[in-house]
């Protein structure tokens, strides 16, 4: 795609990156360049049969190059940092991968999210970086969920968040999960590590005031509690009132966890639905957050969602037929990265005001044609580079975009 001037600064991105890396050989930076390209170019399944039609180079190449590790992490880091915001948070999430068979490493059946119920195949742990002043989700790595019965499943997962601890500090002591990972054993090791944790609890979560009174003289534990929070009558002693209208009333108060045995900032959203009033309950294990903060970042969390969709849709999550964990863990974060590329070549640098939704289906549309026209310019041996054919090129390239 060389031969277009002005329709490679994908290239730009994935170069700069590579080069600010450590122990990266021309070899492995070259097959990471060229098939992030093709990962984005691709119409249609991507496996090493179609990387290797659209490609110079044979089907063994890239099935000898998806063998070979690769630091995702670092790279995609680089990636954001040099790109985002500075508004920054961790998000995890695991995600159900299609996959048939009995030989595959791992396959099993995993929890489907999208189905609401058990399902065959793989799953990975995804962390990705929310960036919050942007509203959207970047990925960093994913991690494939082993099946490993000397350890419970949260705590493969809380181990995959902890042994990049190091490289997450670096963007956000902040880590976004959902509700299902609000249990002890879970929180408790992130914590650990000087990591925080935004999520939400159960509706009916056992929680209890903080006794600021006068403690008895003599022997005895001092006093510790207050009472248990009645969710239909809270005490608005503790709790601080941060927003009251006719369908939506807000409170916030330093409250004791049962059931993570620790001291929570909750913020309890009460909403009024057909004449009754429902709530929902969030938390931090940062004290300090204000309530804007704490449900800023956790409803920002659900954009991870969206960057499994981009690439389960657009970029092949899906289509691995490699069986070993080296390549099905190459193909997973190439698959995620691509959508990284696409989202920090074409979105973040436009103006807010000027942004459309992003779509990654144009994108893939864009990137499709400038494949197809850059093997035509090619084959034809026309120049791209005068004034009419660059008029007709421009047309070309956003041909069956929907935002052309």
């Amino acid at each position: 795609m060389k031969i277009i001037a002005g329709l490679t600064s994908h290239k730009v991105h994935i170069n700069k990156a590579l080069n600010q890396m450590q122990n990266v050989n021309k070899s492995q930076s070259k097959f990471i360049s060229i098939t992030l390209g093709l990962f984005l170019g691709i119409i249609g399944r991507i496996n090493f049969l179609q990387l290797s039609r659209y490609s110079k180079y044979g089907e063994q190449y890239f099935r000898k190059q998806f063998s070979n590790n690769f630091n995702f992490m670092e790279f995609n880091r680089i990636l954001i940092q040099s790109n985002c915001s500075s508004t920054l948070a961790i998000a995890f999430d695991p995600c159900h991968i299609s996959k048939s068979g009995k030989k595959t490493a791992h396959v099993g059946w995993y929890w489907s999210g999208v189905s609401n119920a058990s399902k065959w195949g793989l799953e990975i742990g995804g962390l990705a970086v929310v960036d919050i002043a942007n509203h959207s989700a970047f990925h960093l790595e994913a991690i494939q969920t082993k099946q490993d019965k000397s350890k419970t499943l949260l705590m493969q997962y809380a181990n995959s968040i902890l042994k990049h601890k190091d490289a997450l500090a670096k963007l956000s002591k902040y880590i976004l999960v959902d509700a299902y990972f609000s249990k002890e054993p879970f929180v408790t090791a992130i914590c650990n590590q000087q990591l925080e944790i935004i999520s939400r609890l159960r509706k009916d979560a056992h929680l209890q005031y903080e006794y600021t009174g006068v403690q008895k003289e003599g022997r005895g534990r001092p006093k510790q509690f207050d009472g248990k929070v009645d969710y239909k009558n809270i005490n608005l002693d503790h709790f601080k009132e941060i927003e009251n209208g006719e369908k939506e009333k807000i409170y916030q108060a330093k409250l004791y966890s049962k059931s993570l045995k620790k001291w929570i900032n909750l913020v309890i959203v009460y909403t009024q639905k057909k004449g009754k009033w429902t709530h929902r309950s969030y938390f931090s294990t940062d004290l300090s957050l204000s309530a804007k903060i704490i449900l800023e970042y956790y409803s920002s969390r659900f954009q991870i969602e969206f960057l499994y969709r981009d690439a389960k849709q657009n970029t092949g999550l899906n289509h691995c037929q490699a069986r070993s964990e080296e390549k099905l863990n190459m193909h997973f974060n190439l698959a995620l990265t691509a959508v990284n590329i696409a989202k920090i070549t074409h979105w973040i640098p436009l103006k807010k005001e000027n942004r459309l939704t992003f779509s990654m289906r144009d994108i893939k549309t864009y990137y499709s044609n400038i494949l197809h026209i850059d093997r035509f310019i090619k084959g034809f041996g026309i120049s791209p580079n005068t004034k009419k054919n660059k008029t007709i090129i421009k047309k070309l390239r956003d041909f069956g975009k929907i935002a052309a």
